[in-house]
């Protein structure tokens, strides 16, 4: 009995066996059955099956999209999925879409397409006129190689006049070959991305309108773009574009932010007027350009008067009270003058400037540079020149980490080009931002700080952290003496401003209730 019931034990487990290995042999030709069809181009999987990809249980068809099983049966249906994980090599180049073109996105595109990347840049508007200052600074002109036609003026020459008029000149500590370079954004965007294109991006003409990730987070993103028709005529193409990896350029409202919960910030509302005056008077701003501040111009940033090739820039910007922004520009007109009197108005721009970076920049294979990222400083409002380095630097990673497009990246990876960016930059962000709150907080304040700009000392290490982009350790004994002349400068404004009345300030600020 003993015997008999070993035996059947034995006949059992060997039954089993041969069918566990039955069904992992049919599972085996199954995938094996996939690769062949896959090798012989009967299936057009949307990438490499290999042993650095997970595979699982789908096999997508190509451009269709449709799913079709194999080795299936009447009760399980064993598919093949592949899975693009970060590190893995790619058997065609890494592709990245950059959603807009100005100079962040321009830059990105232009170091993702020369070191091997299948690169897409979108942007809506090639001729756009960006309300903007158009100052760059000196380092920006040789690092980003651009040639002399993008520079309208050489400025070499400033004026800070305060809330009371009091003017004072800047420009003494310049060497002869320093400058600020004036250029249009519509000229300066339009070369940065012709460019890029022959460098091998492809350039899209078009609107997104948004992304999303069909396959999971290691799968591509679509891109959903409303082309517009090459003849001008406004129409457009409804257009699916896949990709790897996304670059958000597209500035303060940026669409890509939304779609990764990026987070809000707060901006402000910069508004400038294109101003045609005559040539006498524009002899007057040959290298010369007007910083005005007080309570009538901004309550909480500048007004400015900028020379370009043929007219001058008029504008000013505020985060605080945005619904008072044309007042504040009819007054920057008034502080001009005759200056600018009799001036033609021949362009109006308005446009959102981001006031500190965003919560998130990161976000799987998705980044940020730019505006869209939250890259302007505090105090002097600049933006153009951390627009293109941070476009340059994220580039500049993507095509590292993929060893030149070769390999996926991730989200570690794309965290390097953020953390370089920090260690670079947070000095100046800090400092320029506390440079804001304490001099742009009343008129009392602005009044020191226009008398502050006359020290040589002050021009001095201004000058060369703006044209450098590095922030220039002072001397102790210097920065005593400016510390008690700020001071002295504080409570002597504070005076006149007792004793002369309150400044006068145009509407309500936001979250201010009414006298």
């Amino acid at each position: 009995k003993r015997i008999v019931q070993l035996d059947i034990k034995a006949n059992m487990q060997v039954t089993r066996g041969s069918m566990k290995s039955n069904a992992v042999l049919k599972k085996t030709t199954s995938v094996a059955t996939a690769r062949v069809m896959v090798s012989s181009g009967v299936l057009n999987t949307r990438s490499v099956l290999n042993t650095n990809q997970r595979v699982n249980q789908r096999v997508f068809t190509g451009s269709l999209g449709l799913r079709q099983a194999v080795g299936s049966s009447t009760k399980h249906d064993w598919r093949v999925n592949a899975v693009i994980q970060d590190g893995a090599k790619l058997d065609r180049p890494l592709r990245v879409a950059i959603v807009g073109g100005g100079p962040a996105g321009a830059c990105a595109a232009e170091e993702c397409a020369k070191n091997g990347c299948e690169t897409y840049m979108i942007e809506r508007k090639m001729d756009n006129c960006k309300p903007c200052g158009g100052a760059i600074p000196l380092c920006m002109i040789d690092e980003f190689d651009l040639p002399e036609y993008i520079i309208d003026r050489q400025v070499n020459r400033m004026k800070m006049i305060s809330p009371s008029n009091v003017e004072v000149d800047i420009g003494s500590t310049l060497k002869p070959n320093e400058y600020i370079g004036m250029t249009r954004r519509e000229v300066l965007d339009d070369f940065l991305r012709k460019r890029a294109e022959e460098k091998g991006t492809n350039v899209i003409n078009g609107l997104f309108m948004g992304m999303e990730q069909k396959e999971g987070e290691k799968g591509p993103w679509t891109m959903q773009i409303n082309e517009y028709t090459p003849d001008g005529d406004q129409r457009v193409k409804k257009r699916d574009l896949e990709v790897d990896v996304v670059i958000g350029a597209d500035g303060a409202n940026s669409r890509v932010a939304k779609v990764i919960d990026a987070g809000e910030y707060d901006y402000a509302v910069a508004y400038q007027e294109r101003i045609k005056i005559d040539e006498s008077k524009m002899d007057f701003y040959q290298n010369l350009a007007e910083m005005y501040v007080g309570d009538d111009v901004s309550p909480d940033f500048y007004g400015w008067v900028f020379p370009k090739y043929d007219h001058v820039g008029v504008g000013t910007g505020t985060v605080i009270n945005k619904p008072a922004i044309k007042k504040y520009q009819d007054a920057i007109r008034l502080r001009a003058g005759e200056k600018i009197e009799g001036g033609k108005i021949i362009k109006i721009e308005a446009h959102p400037i981001p006031e500190h970076p965003r919560p998130k920049r990161i976000s799987g294979r998705v980044a940020l540079v730019g505006d869209a990222a939250g890259y302007v400083t505090k105090c002097s409002g600049e933006g153009i020149y951390f627009a293109a380095k941070s476009g340059r630097m994220c580039g500049e990673a993507v095509a590292k980490r993929s060893r030149n497009g070769a390999q996926m990246i991730g989200e570690r990876d794309l965290r390097t080009y953020l953390s370089k960016w920090d260690r670079m930059y947070w000095p100046t962000y800090k400092v320029l931002d506390i440079l804001q709150k304490v001099f742009y907080r009343s008129n009392a304040a602005r009044e020191a700080f226009v008398e502050m700009c006359s020290s040589d000392y002050v021009q001095r290490m201004t000058f060369d952290s703006y044209l450098y982009k590095t922030v220039v350790p002072g001397n102790p004994l210097d920065d005593i003496k400016l510390l008690f002349s700020t001071i002295g400068s504080i409570l002597r404004a504070n005076a006149l401003r007792v004793s002369e009345g309150a400044s006068v300030t145009f509407g309500r600020k936001e979250g201010e209730g009414t006298a």
